[in-house]
């Protein structure tokens, strides 16, 4: 079985790499966060587990309504924190192990009941070479490598490792693999997206503005 591991720290970067400096994977996710709901502590930063803890989610935005999913199909469960992504990883698990449905369906179910800003990536650590990504009202792209796929709110932050995204648009779900990308709208239509290739041969920096030439070209999403 493959090896987990789930590492939070309080602070600056500097605090999280020190604690990861002995880790090695090949699927990973992380999120730095404001503490939006409950106090800066281990047990409100990301990611958050399921109940079981089978379930990993980050999650980028604010759900309004987290409070009404915790008392209409929570009973019963018990939360480290006190975030809104925790509400939502637990609803995700409890779609999945308590009500027998797919990890695809009951993402795609609390998707349905969620509302508000998210950028979400979920892995299930029976299967963790799958990434399941969703977008509300947060930004969100797919950095597309060879042989890695990648997921990132910004282009720059993944600019040492790829040029080459997918624009994610609102209400629209992906499921990554290091060698495939598919991107679906919360009925499981499949969705055909942009691909944007940023060339940094004109990269300049004025006061802080960062200026760059990109090209655009469609391409399918059955990398």
């Amino acid at each position: 079985m493959l090896k987990s591991h789930l590492v939070k720290a309080v602070g600056r970067i500097a605090e999280l790499s020190a604690k990861t400096a002995d880790v090695e994977g090949t699927t990973g996710i992380g999120h730095t966060r404001w503490a939006t709901h409950g106090k800066p502590t281990e047990d409100n930063a990301h990611p958050h587990r399921s109940e079981t803890g089978r379930f990993v989610l980050v999650h980028n935005g604010v759900i309004e309504n987290y409070l009404e999913i915790k008392e209409e199909y929570l009973a019963g469960h018990h939360f480290k924190g006190q975030t809104d992504t925790e509400i939502a990883v637990h609803l995700i698990g409890k779609f999945a192990e308590e009500d027998g449905l797919s990890v695809l369906e009951a993402f795609k179910k609390a998707l349905h009941i969620i509302r508000g800003s998210y950028a979400f990536a979920l892995i299930d650590s029976e299967n963790p070479n799958v990434i399941y990504v969703a977008k509300n009202k947060s930004p969100l792209l797919i950095g597309l490598g060879d042989g890695y796929n990648m997921v990132c709110s910004d282009a720059m932050a993944m600019i040492r490792e790829t040029n080459q995204y997918m624009e994610i648009h609102d209400q629209e779900l992906v499921i990554v693999k290091a060698d495939s990308v598919q991107v679906q709208d919360y009925d499981g239509n499949v969705v055909s997206v942009l691909a944007i290739l940023l060339n940094l041969t004109c990269l300049i920096s004025v006061r802080e503005l960062t200026l760059t030439t990109c090209s655009r070209k469609l391409m399918s999403n059955q990398r």
